[in-house]
């Protein structure tokens, strides 16, 4: 698209004297005027053209003098497209534009029974999606500064994986120490060591309906042994 514009500005130019070129960046909704300088010492009549995609030049607007009333072509209405004009500078006014008004903008003159090219002005529509652009542009800076850190965030995370391995087999020793010292413990204990404690139980007396001193029970001893 753009090695296009170039090959018809200097198709243009090279049959005009007075051509120049530029590049003029909007976003949709904005106004712009364009303009080139007025060639013509008299009144003559003065068009503005444009081209899109390869197209041949669509006749935009068009008027005769400084003084004289525009008269749009096919297609582009006089609320969006206004031309004016005065000794000097031939203006063409686009509002709010959109993406269908892109293109090459030129205007003529029509100068001793010859049109005359006067400057052409590509206008390029920038979308909307250009500040999502830089919106993913900041995602990816952030993503690169988080894959900056990362390097040290898993050294940090490394650093403690091992201080809790460390302390979690040091606990782990201690437990099996201990419990390698009870059985030790338990197994040098002599089983001879052993208390004693007498219990000492009376069996109940036997009710007798003869009447008659009764006779005191007999106590029983039990030995129960414990470590």
């Amino acid at each position: 698209m753009e090695n296009f514009m170039q090959i018809t500005v200097l198709l243009l130019c090279s049959h005009s004297w007075i051509c120049e070129s530029l590049t003029v960046n909007v976003h949709p909704g904005e106004d712009i005027t364009l303009f080139c300088p007025n060639i013509s010492s008299s009144p003559t009549q003065s068009e503005w053209f444009r081209v899109v995609n390869g197209t041949k030049p669509s006749c935009v607007s068009s008027m005769y003098g400084s003084e004289g009333n525009s008269s749009n072509c096919d297609g582009f209405h006089s609320e969006k497209f206004i031309m004016s004009s005065n000794k000097t500078t031939l203006f063409l006014q686009i509002k709010q534009v959109d993406l269908m008004d892109s293109g090459l903008y030129f205007c003529g003159f029509y100068v001793k029974k010859h049109t005359v090219i006067g400057s052409a002005t590509e206008l390029i529509i920038e979308a909307n999606g250009d500040s999502k652009d830089e919106g993913d542009s900041d995602n990816t800076k952030a993503v690169d500064q988080l894959m900056d850190l990362m390097p040290g965030i898993l050294g940090s995370l490394t650093a403690l994986l091992s201080v809790a391995v460390v302390v979690l087999a040091v606990k782990n020793r201690r437990l099996e120490r201990a419990s390698r010292l009870q059985k030790e413990r338990n197994k040098n204990v002599d089983p001879d060591d052993l208390n004693y404690a007498s219990l000492s139980f009376q069996a109940k007396a036997k009710k007798s309906h003869r009447s008659g001193p009764q006779r005191e029970p007999e106590p029983h001893v039990v030995y129960a042994a414990t470590r």
